[in-house]
């Protein structure tokens, strides 16, 4: 039997009932397969985190194409920090962190990434100038070996800028914000310098001799990844694997103000350099964390640029012009008529019962502080993502707003005098943002996030009217 079809059978509820479920399917196909990429994505972020990528999935012909690995892990950061805080809870029952230090070095990694803002990082532009025009060979891009002697030399490189970065007291200058945290966790490993890229470039062109800035660009960023999770307590030991890598437990021992500690484990993601080079030590004693010389504050541009102030001022203090050059070339300890690197049993003592600085201040506050940095990282994380489609002058404002509300939490958190009323600049500021259009927040959050900043312009404006009126009271 033939069944003949009229000329609007399309419109047949039968055929539409087809119509509607082909593309009912067809739109689950592509969420579905939305949702494959959405896992692919995590788990590469994920293994990236750990160095475990393979050259096919990380090789890029052009610089160009190379992804932020570094800018996109932020959520990874943030996610590992709190399973650490969990299992550090579960495990000992204490938190391995204080607000405060968090906070500061949280600050510290948003500082370092600023410059990147305004031009391309200053390792990767020295390193594409000197490919461009001085190299002898070209590897190829899409080899896996060379992929590997990348990985290699990177990682090479990398040991001898870290330890000219403690051996020379001019580069020790920026370094020394990464040590200065009296606690180990994941979030130091974020307290990093806003200057360090500024004079580590030099090591690493050697390789822009033959590797292509491309390579040179995926390994940069994944070397520095590496390096986030061994900065942590909850992770002992790690067995043969100690004898190849670098492990949290060799990198406390690098963080460690012990006299066994100092000047020890400088490697990345290998700690093979230092075994063959001398500069080894196994984690031994309880390791005290922290600089030789505390400096008890958690004011960010303090933590970032006070080291240069005391360099100028030794500087400053010889006649001697070799004495001067011996106070910027030589090691942090160096003295006139001491060994290169300075004599470390002048080092105060550790005993081991020494704790952190960590002064106490108000839970509201601290409540305060945590909720507007994670509103000041979600302003961070957008400015990068949309950098390119603002203008300069957007940048450049956005840019200044970071720093003001990095700066103003640091007076909070050591309870400045002066701290109310640069918040409340901060928060007028925020505000105007907000009306304006320089500041998104998703739609349901718009008001509640309005209306916090409102509140906090309030307090903020009471606490320093009641300031005011101290002072005058006390001028009269």
């Amino acid at each position: 039997m033939t069944v003949r079809v009229s000329p609007d059978s399309s419109n047949s509820p039968d055929n539409r009932y087809s119509i509607t479920l082909r593309r009912g399917i067809g739109g689950l196909k592509a969420h579905t397969m939305a949702q494959f990429m959405d896992v692919v994505s995590l788990t590469k972020g994920i293994r990236s985190m750990f160095y475990m990528v393979t050259p096919n999935e990380s090789s890029f012909e052009n610089v160009e194409d190379v992804p932020p690995y570094v800018q996109q892990a932020t959520p990874f950061f943030m996610g590992l920090m709190v399973v650490e805080l969990v299992v550090s809870l579960l495990k000992d029952g204490t938190p391995l962190a204080c607000v405060s230090d968090v906070v500061t070095s949280v600050s510290a990694g948003i500082i370092s990434r600023m410059p990147t803002l305004f031009a391309r990082g200053f390792e990767i532009t020295t390193y594409i100038y000197v490919w461009d025009n001085l190299r002898l060979l070209e590897l190829p891009w899409d080899s896996a070996w060379a992929w590997w002697l990348a990985f290699l030399a990177v990682d090479f490189s990398y040991y001898w800028v870290h330890r000219f970065a403690h051996e020379m007291n001019l580069l020790w200058a920026a370094h020394q914000v990464h040590h200065s945290s009296e606690y180990y966790n994941l979030s130091t490993a974020l307290r990093q310098s806003l200057t360090q890229q500024f004079s580590s470039w030099v090591f690493y062109l050697p390789m822009a001799l033959a590797v292509p800035p491309s390579v040179f660009a995926v390994h940069i960023q994944f070397n520095l990844l590496y390096q986030f999770w061994i900065h942590t307590e909850v992770i002992r030991d790690m067995g043969p694997l100690e004898w190849v890598l670098n492990t949290p437990s060799h990198h406390r021992v690098h963080h460690g103000r012990n006299e066994y500690c100092i000047d020890k484990n400088y490697g990345g993601a290998l700690i093979i350099w230092d075994r063959l080079f001398g500069t080894f030590a196994p984690e031994g004693d309880k390791v005290v964390y922290g600089l030789v010389h505390k400096i008890n504050t958690f004011e960010i541009l303090h933590i970032q640029f006070h080291y240069y102030k005391y360099l100028w001022r030794r500087f400053n203090r010889y006649k001697n012009i070799f004495n001067k050059l011996g106070v910027l070339w030589k090691g942090p300890s160096w003295k006139p008529g001491k060994p290169r690197l300075g004599d470390h049993a002048e080092v105060p003592e550790v005993t081991g019962e020494e704790l952190p600085y960590n002064p106490s201040w108000p839970l509201a506050l601290k409540v305060y502080v945590c909720i507007h940095g994670l509103m000041l990282l979600g302003v961070y994380q957008d400015l990068f993502e949309s950098r390119l489609i603002l203008s300069q002058v957007t940048v450049l404002m956005m840019t200044g707003y970071i720093l003001l509300s990095l700066t103003s939490i640091g007076f909070i958190i050591d309870q400045r005098p002066t701290a109310s009323m640069l918040e409340l600049l901060r928060c007028v500021l925020m505000m105007m943002l907000l009306r304006y259009g320089y500041m998104m927040a998703p739609a349901p959050l718009v008001v509640p996030i309005e209306a916090f900043v409102s509140i906090s312009l309030l307090y903020w404006g009471l606490q320093t009217f009641s300031q005011l009126i101290a002072v005058k009271k006390k001028t009269t």
